[in-house]
């Protein structure tokens, strides 16, 4: 499907010029047509864009595609890749590849920062990109993005992804490069993600690296491949059923929140053997103990801030979780903590000053 606007091509076409090389034999080699880069709402399929972006990138010896100061030569990305592989987790992994990157070129710096529960990925640009600005910043993105995928085997998904220009005309096609919500106008270029990812171990070696290297271009014209799993995804849809749980009621709901679609949310829950059902039924159940133990709300209350529609409903749901009703859980929990409690008493008196056993 032809899906990469012409405006791309372009910007590898600004890279010939700038070195004064004809590109002819790369659109050839790419079967692109030159009538194409006059028609501004054409578009070429990813397989085109990558073989005009390799064949550049080899007769041009600059993998960088003129965007800097200095040429980056054949192999230079690889070096980075080769130069993260080695570390216990991505979040290490990325570190490396935001100061190695600074050994390439200072035009722009990357940087890793986590608040909180969120890590972000920041471009600062030290120079003037000119016209090759967007291009650049989008390419340097999917790289980072495509090479962690690629790292821990799973699809991360991003909370936001940003670009200090406005809208451009070809902004439809953002969401096919990024999972996660685009936005323009903002103060840097960056990426978001949920911070656990960075704690996932680095799983490839040398041998899949040499592979990947072979065929590198897609992680950066395509998303990392749909059908591989997000390892975090079980996670994260616990996470916001704790913390959005009455109102992410459904699947449709959970899959728009996780920014996937319906059928991805589902095969890949099955594949982790989960269910949208068991997980809410999980947190639900975790929650509803918490909450009978702590604290002396009545039953109905509970069950109203849990999602359910009345009291006969949650106890019923709670029954087939426990084997108890909510009111007898709470009886037997009232029971137990304080006998725990007398018994901590009376060995306290055993053992303390003028017993026995002092």
């Amino acid at each position: 499907m032809a899906a990469t606007p012409v405006t791309f091509v372009q910007a590898v076409l600004l890279a010939f010029r700038k070195y004064g090389v004809d590109p002819a034999a790369a659109l050839q080699q790419a079967q692109i047509a030159p009538s194409m880069l006059r028609q501004p709402q054409s578009k070429v399929t990813a397989r085109q864009f990558e073989t005009l972006c390799s064949a550049a990138m080899q007769q041009l010896d600059d993998e960088a595609l003129g965007w800097f100061s200095r040429r980056l030569p054949w192999g230079s990305y690889g070096l980075l890749c080769r130069a993260s592989l080695g570390a216990p987790t991505l979040g290490v992994a990325l570190k490396r590849w935001c100061r190695h990157h600074l050994l390439l070129t200072d035009d722009i710096v990357l940087s890793l920062e986590v608040a909180a529960d969120v890590a972000t990925l920041h471009i600062d640009e030290r120079t003037a990109l000119g016209e090759l600005r967007e291009f650049c910043l989008l390419t340097s993105l999917r790289y980072l993005h495509g090479y962690a995928c690629w790292a821990v085997d799973s699809r991360i998904a991003l909370r936001a992804v940003d670009f200090p220009f406005a809208t451009p005309t070809h902004a439809a096609v953002y969401p096919l490069l990024f999972p996660g919500p685009v936005r323009f106008d903002r103060s840097h270029a960056g990426f978001a993600f949920d911070a656990k990812y960075l704690d996932l171990p680095m799983g490839r070696d040398e041998r899949a690296l040499r592979g990947m290297l072979q065929h590198a271009l897609p992680l950066t014209v395509l998303p990392y491949r749909r059908d591989q799993r997000d390892r975090l995804l079980v996670q994260s849809v616990r996470e916001l059923l704790r913390q959005r749980g009455a109102e992410l009621v459904n699947a449709e709901s959970l899959a728009h929140a996780l920014h996937v679609s319906l059928r991805t949310l589902h095969r890949h829950l099955k594949r982790e053997g989960a269910s949208v059902q068991s997980l809410k039924d999980e947190v639900r159940q975790s929650r509803a103990i918490e909450l009978l133990r702590r604290t002396r709300a009545p039953v109905k209350q509970i069950a109203l801030e849990l999602g359910f529609r009345n009291e006969k409903s949650f106890s019923r749901a709670f029954r087939q979780w426990t084997g108890a009703s909510p009111i007898e859980w709470r009886r037997d929990a009232t029971v137990t903590s304080k006998a725990r409690a007398s018994g901590r008493m009376k060995t306290a008196d055993a053992t303390g000053p003028g017993s026995e056993h002092a």
